[in-house]
């Protein structure tokens, strides 16, 4: 068996991003480890949400453990950087972001606990963090600088599909379907072109599970959110494929499972 480590910036990206991934690994008998860069301090909260006293930092510890062990995760690891909330913002330069660390000393830090736990695999997101956000994008410059570090030549950078999400929209406007979504023809930097994705995960037989662990981060994800009010079919189409790029692999999708030959 091999060990799957999955870095991601914010508390409920693991579960959004690759609750799949992660969860397949474990039900196969790896190790998943998790390794989260930030306590997502500056997410928005409904009023009266949180106990007196309490900080929304706090909360997401503990929603993080939670979704963690839905996604069968054994250790679940927090750099200790500041959420650097949306792109443009002055929370971004603030003392203790995410988005103004060293990249090599935060990538110390995370090559520390790659060798501690000799990963095979190693997830972090591709070179636009998805879709800008300044952390994401940190996100990928130190786990990509700290699987050098570290040796652990298997990397995979999570990404969105988004030809598939265009496909997606245009199925549902021409059903009728009214959606929430943006329009994503009009986003140019969400997602990759399918182009140049070379992995492709089908994680149906884990959404039940998958969106648990999203609705275990109550602090971000209501039960009125596109993630939970999603009907059972949509929710599959939107999200029962987790895609990926690894760099040496490709053209087109060349890989359907992270942990393959492991």
């Amino acid at each position: 068996m091999a060990t799957l480590v999955s870095f991601h910036a914010h508390p409920d990206d693991e579960s959004i991003a690759c609750g799949g991934v992660m969860l397949k690994a474990a039900e196969e008998g790896h190790r998943v480890v998790l390794v989260v860069a930030t306590r997502g301090e500056h997410g928005e909260v409904p009023d009266g949400f949180l106990s007196e006293g309490e900080q929304l930092w706090e909360r997401r510890i503990i929603e993080t453990q939670a979704a963690a062990d839905v996604l069968g995760v054994k250790r679940v690891e927090f750099l200790g950087y500041v959420d650097s909330g949306m792109m443009g913002e002055t929370l971004n330069d603030a003392p203790g972001s995410f988005w103004t660390a060293s990249v090599e000393e935060a990538a110390q830090k995370l090559a520390a606990i790659l060798r501690e736990e000799s990963a095979d695999v190693l997830t972090v997101y591709d070179d636009n963090g998805g879709y800008g956000h300044p952390d994401h994008i940190q996100v990928h410059r130190v786990g990509m600088r700290a699987a050098e570090l570290a040796g652990t030549a298997r990397v995979f950078q999570n990404t969105m599909n988004r030809d598939h999400m265009i496909r997606g929209r245009q199925a549902a406007v021409a059903a009728g379907v009214e959606l929430e979504m943006p329009d994503i023809e009009e986003l140019p930097d969400f997602g990759k072109p399918e182009s140049i994705i070379t992995a492709a995960v089908d994680v149906t037989a884990f959404l039940p599970r998958k969106r648990a662990a999203m609705r275990a981060h109550s602090s971000q994800i209501s039960e009125e959110s596109f993630f939970l009010s999603l009907a059972d079919e949509a929710f599959a189409g939107a999200f029962g494929t987790e895609w990926f790029i690894r760099e040496g692999q490709g053209p087109g999708i060349t890989e359907t499972d992270l942990m393959a030959g492991l």
